[in-house]
């Protein structure tokens, strides 16, 4: 226990170390360049927590973390993401002659940007949530459920099923637009950053620093 302790401490001090090195003009606001209809900004802080914003369309984005300055890099960490983003608030057998997948939320606007693939014997159904959050197909057996969301297409969850069921009720989880960082790495340069982006494919992004 006591090795643990030490090694936990000893990480945490290194970290902080790494950090505080870092030159004193890295803390500041950077913008993404060169992106068409896409708009993100960092906004790196003195007390190496950072704030990240995305937005391409009619979502807006939004992350935070740690950044550690080590080996003339900066690299951005958030807490792990979650398993899932989605939750089964139910299953049953229904009367009908339907397997139905519907997503509840308060927000209804949202519902139809939600998609689903439902796994069968005879093979795979994808299909996308009416204004209702529902998709529905004729009763089959079902053995596994992804779900997708449309405005974050890198988020989706896979639900098995061991079931007879024919009904399955979703509801959405609240962190299913934040960000998740792990690992990115940003070098600084005369006028801002160069490197990655974390919902971008691509490592030579440049951001340029707010004056």
């Amino acid at each position: 226990m006591k090795q643990k302790l030490y090694l936990l401490s000893f990480m945490l001090f290194t970290g902080f170390i790494s950090a505080a090195q870092a030159p004193n003009s890295i803390p500041g606001e950077y913008h993404l360049q060169g992106v068409m209809e896409t708009a993100s900004a960092l906004l790196l802080k003195q007390d190496s927590t950072f704030e990240l914003y995305f937005s391409y369309g009619a979502m807006d984005r939004q992350g935070n973390g740690k950044w550690q300055f080590q080996d003339g890099k900066i690299i951005l960490n958030s807490r792990s993401r979650p398993e899932r983003d989605f939750a089964l608030v139910t299953s049953k057998v229904a009367s009908d002659d339907l397997t139905t997948i519907k997503i509840v939320d308060s927000n209804a606007q949202i519902l139809p940007f939600f998609e689903t693939l439902i796994k069968t014997a005879g093979g795979e159904k994808y299909g996308k949530m009416n204004q209702e959050g529902m998709f529905q197909i004729p009763k089959t057996k079902t053995t596994g459920i992804d779900l997708f969301f449309t405005l974050a297409p890198e988020r989706y969850t896979s639900f098995p099923v061991e079931s007879d069921d024919n009904y399955f009720e979703f509801r959405i989880e609240p962190w299913i637009i934040e960000i998740f960082v792990e690992n990115i790495v940003l070098k600084p340069e005369k006028d801002g950053l160069v490197g990655e982006h974390p919902l971008l494919k691509g490592d030579a992004f440049s951001y340029e620093k707010m004056k």
